[in-house]
């Protein structure tokens, strides 16, 4: 005789407990709503994970760096009750411009005029300077409303600009690329290329007309950790949001795949969990709505049947391309400090890095479109030779003593070179991984350029080909942690493209059911607390949450008409 299934109710129910799902988990939380997290892997945390390859060293397989220096949940959450440090150091951006950048003949200086063009676009200079407002006009604003229409006059950081430097503001900012941009304002060719690099790689390409300022943003995101990083890297990160989360009452299950949206009558109303869920609660339901930090087409084409969507828009997701780049992530421990070759020695103060992060080579332009034909046309192995391969060496992990413990070791942590994505792989999606010995030479042979000692101190080389992150981690679609590409069509207010304005701003046709992953959700992956900040004006609007005091929203947010506004006041529009 079968015993009945044990069933739940919350006010809230969100699949996947990635930063998504688990920063909403917080907003919520702390806004008094009863809300479960359920995570298919045996721990949260998606990308945010640090790995002890061997004892005393740790190394990220995935993200490194804190993409959230403008996030307004730092303070609406107060982190820092729950562990949350910031390693902060002023003036460490200057001292990194001052180094110059990496080229084939060396290091190139910065110039003064390269400087001053970054730091007014950015805002990081100005009276007073604008540059996390910036950010936040960029990532941290809802999309308008449907019945909205967007103008150069109301688009967010248009409004930021003509506020705080109408002398930058002009209507064909909206029309511009990144490399555009700073022709305009920036002098030196290396720098722009080391910039535009930093762009595309966090998912916003330099060369995407139309996405000057985003892909400005997504640079920016990165200068701005390298002044504020988290003390213990992005997994205590992750630990402080858990943390917050639990301290609210949220319920968080590790190792409880979700097999189904429970949808009726048009509406979201719980979830099954499949039979290996390590609970024995396997229907959960949600008095209010449930939350999918599950990519875009797991979501509609896995996790709710057909007969709850019409064709059209099952055929829109199928075509959404979620494969924006991927990255092959290496990792060298050695047994000696890493030597620059001479021509790369630097002069350099005292507390900088014995290894700095950045791009080689950044000779010109021309061999950043080599290395975009290979990963976004040619879709196949690089073809590029060493001396013109474009990598980066992130170096975070080197600047962090507790993640290199034992005596006499020296690492270099993570090191990155983009990659097609594995499903546009030409010669299959496991090729790098059945070939791993081979790319994994190859990568110390590019690094070699520029490091003269790779080869011969060598102890351990740790490396995630794109087939393998997106299997490690199921939230990494593509192999990457942007999800999708992000050209112009997916930036103007509407996400995830323009073909599906049913799901720009979160909602979905079907009633109670919301998004949270950076595949679906604007402003996509790498903003860290945006989606979750974003989300809640969404969740108030519809009635749903009332937040305390404590929250804010954004400026440049628009409400929906007939909704109430998330604004403070919550009234009525």
């Amino acid at each position: 005789m079968n015993k009945a299934l044990k069933e739940e109710t919350y006010d809230f129910v969100i699949v996947g407990g990635g930063p998504n799902g688990v920063g909403t988990a917080a907003y919520l939380a702390k806004s008094g709503e009863n809300v479960i997290v359920l995570e298919e892997r045996p721990e949260c945390g998606g990308g945010a994970e640090n790995t002890e390859v061997v004892p005393g060293v740790l190394i990220d397989p995935h993200t490194t760096y804190f993409y959230a220096g403008g996030a307004p949940g730092l303070e609406q959450l107060e982190l820092w009750k729950y562990g949350f440090r910031l390693n902060i150091r002023p003036g460490y951006l200057g001292k990194l411009l001052s180094i110059g950048m990496h080229t084939t003949e060396g290091m190139s200086p910065v110039s003064l005029r390269d400087v001053e063009g970054l730091f007014k676009i950015t805002g990081m200079t100005g009276t007073p300077p604008f540059v996390f407002e910036l950010v936040r006009s960029i990532y941290y604003t809802p999309p308008h409303p449907p019945e909205v229409e967007v103008t150069v006059e109301n688009t967010p950081f248009m409004q930021v600009y003509k506020k705080h430097a109408p002398d930058v503001w002009t209507p064909e900012l909206l029309k511009m690329t990144l490399f555009d941009l700073m022709d305009e304002y920036c002098d030196t060719e290396p720098f722009k290329v080391e910039v535009g690099s930093v762009a595309w790689y966090d998912g916003a390409a330099p060369h995407h007309e139309g996405v000057a300022v985003p892909s400005l943003g997504a640079a920016l995101l990165l200068f701005l950790t390298q002044v504020n990083t988290p003390i213990g890297g992005m997994h205590d990160y992750f630990h402080a949001i858990f943390r917050c989360a639990i301290a609210h009452h949220a319920t968080i299950r590790t190792t409880c795949p979700v097999e189904e949206i429970i949808i009726r009558n048009g509406r979201a109303v719980g979830v099954r969990l499949r039979d290996n869920a390590t609970c024995s609660e396997k229907t959960i339901w949600a008095n209010k709505a449930v939350i999918s930090n599950v990519d875009i087409q797991q979501t509609f084409l896995k996790l709710i049947g057909p007969q709850h969507t019409d064709q059209a828009l099952r055929q829109g997701i199928k075509d959404i391309s979620l494969k924006g780049g991927s990255l092959y992530v290496s990792h060298f421990l050695l047994n000696e400090p890493p030597r620059y070759r001479p021509k790369f020695k630097l002069k350099v103060p005292e507390d900088i890095d014995r290894v700095m992060g950045g791009f080689y080579p950044c000779d010109s332009r021309e061999i950043f479109y080599e290395h975009v034909a290979d990963v976004d046309g040619r879709k196949g192995f690089p073809t590029m030779p060493p001396e013109r391969a474009l990598w980066v060496n992130v170096g975070a992990k080197n600047r962090v003593p507790q993640t290199c413990r034992p005596p006499n070791r020296w690492l270099i942590s993570p090191c990155y070179y983009s990659f097609p994505a594995p499903e546009y792989q030409l010669e299959g999606p496991d090729a790098s991984a059945r070939e791993k010995a081979k790319w994994d030479a190859w990568m110390r042979q590019i690094y070699g350029q520029v490091f003269e000692n790779i080869e011969s101190a060598l102890v351990a080389q740790w490396s995630n080909t794109p087939w393998e992150s997106e299997h490690r981690n199921a939230g990494l679609v593509g192999g990457n942690w942007m999800g999708t590409g992000l050209p112009r069509e997916q930036w103007a207010e509407k996400r995830p493209i323009d073909l599906l304005p049913e799901l720009s701003r979160y909602r979905t046709p079907i009633d109670g059911l919301y998004l949270a992953h950076q595949t679906s959700a604007h402003p996509g992956g790498l903003a860290l607390l945006a989606i979750p900040y974003n989300l809640m004006h969404i969740l108030i609007e519809d009635g749903l949450v009332e937040p305390g005091d404590w929250w804010y929203s954004a400026p440049q947010y628009i409400p929906q008409r007939g909704k109430v506004s998330a604004a403070k006041e919550r009234v009525k529009v």
